[in-house]
Order: C-alpha cells, then sequence, then structure tokens
C-alpha cells in the first residue's frame, strides 16, 4: 500500500512537471520575435511613403504599408551634443531623459539588477542579440546574449566631408580610401545586414523567441555611400526646405553655436547649393539604408520566421539638414527631435498613420508587453498598443524636450509647442497644425499672452517632474 502510494506521488508529479513543461513550452511558442531596426540621424520626413516625394526608399514603403506609422514620435533630447548617447541610454533603460543620465555613468549597477531592457527581454525568455552602433556607457556583451562589430558612435571624422561646397575637390561619397563608412572594407551599412542574415539564419534554429537590436549608423555623416545611390538624385531638382535660413538668428542663444561639429560641415551664410548637395548625399545614404533593410527583411521570410516576428523601425532623433538655417540636430525643432516610428507584426494594422504624439524609446514598453514581461519598476516610457487599438487616444499630456543642462527647454502640448531659449530668456511659440514648418513664432503676439503664460507654468511642472536639472541651477542663482 505504501509502495502504491508513492507510486502514486511519482506519476502525479511527473504528470503536474509534464503540465508545466507543455505551459512553459506554449509559451515560448506564442512568444513573438521582436526586430528593432534603429537608425541614426533619420528625420521622420525621409520616407516615400509617408510623403516625401523625393527620396527612394521602397523597403521601408513597404514596410509603412504593412503597419502602423506614427507621424510624432519625439526624442526627448541629450545632455551633450551627441544626441545620441542620451536617445540610446533611453533606449536600453526604459527611462526618462535625466534619470537616464543620473544613471549614464551606473550602468554596470543598473545591468547588475538586471534592470537593462535586453536584460528584461532574455529573463522573459528571448535570445537577444546587438550588431551595429552602440554610444552607451556599458559594454554591450555585458547585457546582450549575442554582440557583433560593436561601432562608435559615428564612423571617423574626414575632414574632406566639412565646408561644403568649396572647390578642394577632395571629397568623393563613395570613395573608400577616405575612410569614414567605409572604413574596414566594406560599407558599414551592409556590414549590418550581413550580420542580421547571419543571426537569423541561426534563430530559426533556436527554440527561443528573439530580440534583435539593429542599430545602423546611417544616414548619420560622413554622407558616404556607393556612386551608384548619389547619382539617383539630381542636386539641382531637389527641394528647397520650406524653412530654409541662410543663418538662424538665435543660433548663439540656443547653446549650439557655429562651432558645433554638425554645423561646420557647410559654410556660413547657408545657400541653396549646399542644402541640395548635403541633402543629396543624406537621401543617397537612405536610400543604401534601405537596400539593406530589405535583405533583413527578406532574410526574416525565407527562414520562416516573419510571421511570428514584431517589427519597429524607427531612429534615434531627426536633422535638419538645410531646414533653420542648421545641419544638425541640437535643436528643439520638430525636424531634428523627431524621427520615423513604424510597427508591423501580427495583429497590427495595415498602412495606419496615427498623429498621436509619442517617443521613440516608447519601444521598450511595446516590446516588453510583447514578451508578457513582467514592467521594471524604473520603465517610464508607454507602450504604444493601447494607442495602436484605440483604447485611448493620447500617450501623454504633454510633450517634453532639453538640449544640455541649461541651453534650451521644449514643451508641447496639443498643436502649441512652447521653445525657451534661457540664455537672453527667448520664447517662441509655434502652432504645428497651422505651421508645420515652424516658420512663424507667435510668442510675442497679444492674442497669445495667456497661452504663452500658460505653456510656461504647464513646462516648469513638467521639468520638475523630470528631475530637470536646469531647476537646481536657477535655484543655486537665486
Amino acid at each position: 500500500m505504501r509502495y502504491g502510494g508513492i507510486r502514486c506521488l511519482l506519476l502525479c508529479t511527473a504528470i503536474m512537471v509534464g503540465l508545466q513543461l507543455e505551459s512553459v513550452q506554449a509559451q515560448e511558442a506564442a512568444q513573438p520575435n521582436i526586430l528593432l531596426l534603429f537608425t541614426d540621424d533619420q528625420c521622420f520626413d525621409t520616407i516615400a511613403a509617408l510623403g516625401n516625394t523625393e527620396v527612394i526608399t521602397p523597403n521601408l514603403d513597404k514596410l509603412a504599408k504593412r503597419g502602423v506609422s506614427f507621424s510624432n514620435a519625439y526624442n526627448m533630447g541629450g545632455w551633450n551634443g551627441a544626441i545620441c548617447v542620451a536617445s540610446r541610454t533611453m533606449m536600453n533603460t526604459g527611462r526618462f531623459l535625466w534619470r537616464a543620465h543620473q544613471v549614464d555613468n551606473e550602468l554596470a549597477e543598473e545591468a547588475r539588477h538586471r534592470r537593462m531592457i535586453p536584460q528584461v527581454m532574455h529573463d522573459a525568455g528571448y535570445e537577444t542579440y546587438m550588431t551595429g552602433k552602440w554610444h552607451v556607457k556599458i559594454d554591450a556583451n555585458k547585457i546582450y546574449d549575442h554582440v557583433t562589430h560593436v561601432r562608435p558612435g559615428m564612423p571617423k571624422t574626414v575632414e574632406a566631408s566639412y565646408q561644403r561646397p568649396n572647390e578642394k575637390g577632395d571629397w568623393s561619397p563613395w570613395d573608400p580610401s577616405l575612410g569614414g563608412f567605409w572604413e574596414g572594407g566594406k560599407h558599414w551599412s551592409e556590414v549590418v545586414a550581413d550580420d542580421a542574415e547571419d543571426f537569423l539564419e541561426q534563430a530559426a534554429k533556436s527554440p527561443r523567441p528573439f530580440f534583435m537590436y539593429l542599430a545602423f549608423n546611417a544616414p548619420h555623416d560622413p554622407r558616404q555611400a556607393p556612386r551608384e545611390f548619389v547619382e539617383m538624385y539630381h542636386r539641382t531638382d531637389l527641394k528647397i526646405p520650406a524653412n530654409f535660413l541662410p543663418e538662424y538668428p538665435y543660433m548663439e542663444a540656443m547653446g549650439a553655436g557655429k562651432s558645433l561639429r554638425d554645423e561646420r560641415l557647410a559654410p556660413w551664410p547657408r545657400t541653396p547649393e549646399a542644402v541640395q548637395l548635403h541633402r543629396q548625399e543624406y537621401y543617397a545614404l537612405i536610400t543604401h539604408l534601405d537596400v539593406q533593410i530589405g535583405r533583413i527583411l527578406a532574410q526574416l521570410e525565407s527562414t520562416g520566421q516573419a510571421d511570428n516576428t514584431y517589427i519597429v523601425m524607427t531612429a534615434d532623433h531627426g536633422l535638419a539638414c538645410g531646414q533653420h538655417g542648421l545641419l544638425g540636430k541640437q535643436s528643439m525643432f520638430e525636424h531634428s527631435m523627431k524621427a520615423p516610428l513604424i510597427v508591423v507584426g501580427p495583429g497590427i494594422p495595415a498602412d495606419k498613420r496615427i498623429e498621436t504624439p509619442v517617443y521613440v524609446q516608447d519601444f521598450t514598453a511595446t516590446a516588453i508587453d510583447w514578451a508578457g514581461a513582467p514592467r521594471p519598476e524604473t520603465l517610464e516610457f508607454q507602450s504604444l498598443l493601447p494607442i495602436i487599438a484605440g483604447q485611448r487616444q493620447q500617450q501623454y499630456d504633454v510633450i517634453y524636450g532639453a538640449y544640455m543642462p541649461n541651453k534650451q527647454r521644449m514643451i508641447r502640448a496639443g498643436d502649441f509647442k512652447l521653445v525657451h531659449y534661457p540664455k537672453g530668456d527667448t520664447y517662441q511659440l509655434f502652432n504645428l497644425r497651422e505651421d508645420p514648418h515652424e516658420i512663424t513664432n507667435l510668442a510675442a503676439n497679444p492674442d497669445q499672452t495667456q497661452r504663452v503664460s500658460d505653456l510656461k507654468d504647464q513646462l516648469a511642472k513638467l521639468m520638475h517632474s523630470m528631475d530637470d536639472p536646469m531647476l537646481s541651477t536657477a535655484q543655486e542663482e537665486r
């Protein structure tokens, strides 16, 4: 009788273990793959399917038509001139700007507590992979399962790429001897695609779902692409942006200055010819990038993993490339703060556009939702899924932007944006619905006095909630 009871107990235990194993296997099978296509310096309006009639992006066009595109996806800004550092730190920690800055030198501690987003995904059962641009203050190998070709913030500076156009004749975007994107013998965008193809082949044989962080350095300068891509664009046919200026009048007040590296790419004053030159090479890099994305998507399809994969395409931030007399991204203008954001995958509506303002780093919370993983207490960004499903119409009450601890601040509330340059106490107010190119400053209009006052109050409260260092600076000055 005693032995019969033991046999029964062992049998019941085996059944229970079997059921638990089946449950785990079912959960793993249900977990989707997640693929992030993360580009660098790509403005929100550089995809043909989303309204740009000049740029050639057939693969990104197909992606946009397969899913949901957010037309107002913001990066919060940065704590130094390299805006990508802040953006990528936020993307890998899930923290808002200044709290990401607070842990910027303590990422090893974040990793020890397994708070980094790729660690959360690993602990949820994912095989994690990273290749390309990193620019985060922790070794990628410490938080991803697989890492290849870690790249710096930008390809090595090519001096011939600055102050153009000029008469020197020492610049050719397709000349491998100049280095930059060609360093190592193969264009870096092509290397990312090679790496992605290899890992997708490997992932197809694994029982675990994958989380892929594919970080292109393109279309960051130096603007180098193979000759055939540059020659796709006839420079003199390219449009001059509606908000073109020979020189931005608040250049010094905004804290960027003419000495900023990005702004030295073209001479002052800016000319239409210079803008056309830089946009030609910028678009060429984007089209070359688009081809590499097409390769990755084709490999995803050929390995049989496409149907169970969510794809998110976005960038760390935008780029002026000739708008407002600027070339860089160190401003609060839409062209520099906003990036493309496309979401594709099972259950995602096709060919849908959403204007709700969000942050590009909302990808973090969205991925965690897809994984069914516990939400880390340090995660501050919000999932895009309720917005996509129409369960809510607003993601955040207001949108925040900042450049450096004391240089620029921004708040967007509804259709209005208020920009503040503390140096000189300068304010700008734009109606983004009526003036999407931010040409007309309404701040001094008498009929906008109350709106400006209200937005100043909202910005002060928002800065407080963000642990904005400018508040402590102002208190010290008092």
